[in-house]
């Protein structure tokens, strides 16, 4: 579900993605991954583990139990999009990409800039999906895991370095330390 809806369950797991505007590979091009990581430190901190995750270059996917009682997923999602769009941009100045610049500059409505926005860096809605059980934590799990694989980035998920498939595959964390889902959902026999 592409959400513009009100996500106001606490204490479940959600399937988060969000995109950079026209698919554009900003994660990799501005090497954002340090800066989403330092967010994950943080949400994981307010007491929202990390189940899972994958840094494609153009999006995002990150399975996180969200916990938090006085602000909702949307919230959380919303402020980390603000602040990794300012970074982005930022590091764009930075390596004086004039052509992304413009790209994202001409991306943004009357009405955005009216609101104050010089640069439209991601899609405006995300995806959110709430998991009621281990079934689909571990759908959601094979389906990030394997989207670098998909897209031909690597032959091995568990060889993806922004991807928590390491840890899933060989009990070795990665680059960011998730926490198993098996911690919190019940997993019966076949």
């Amino acid at each position: 579900m592409t959400t513009r809806k009100k996500q106001s369950e606490n204490n479940i797991t959600y399937f988060v993605t969000f995109t950079c505007y026209n698919w554009l590979p900003l994660f990799e091009h501005t090497n954002l991954y340090d800066d989403i990581y330092k967010w994950f430190d943080i949400i994981v901190k307010e007491g929202n583990p990390i189940l899972g995750y994958v840094l494609m270059p153009n999006h995002l996917h990150a399975l996180i139990l969200f916990k938090q009682e006085l602000i909702t997923i949307n919230d959380l999602i919303a402020e980390g999009k603000k602040f990794r769009a300012w970074e982005i941009v930022k590091r764009l100045k930075e390596k004086k990409s004039a052509l992304l610049l413009k790209i994202l500059s001409d991306g943004v409505t009357d009405s955005m800039k009216k609101k104050g926005s010089k640069h439209k860096v991601f899609t405006d809605s995300f995806d959110c999906k709430p998991c009621f059980d281990s079934n689909f934590i571990q759908q959601k799990l094979h389906y990030i895991h394997y989207n670098p694989v998909k897209a031909g980035l690597v032959t091995n998920p568990k060889d993806f370095i922004h991807s928590s498939a390491k840890f899933y595959h060989t009990g070795e964390q990665g680059v960011f330390p998730v926490t198993n889902y098996l911690d919190f959902y019940n997993v019966l026999p076949g």
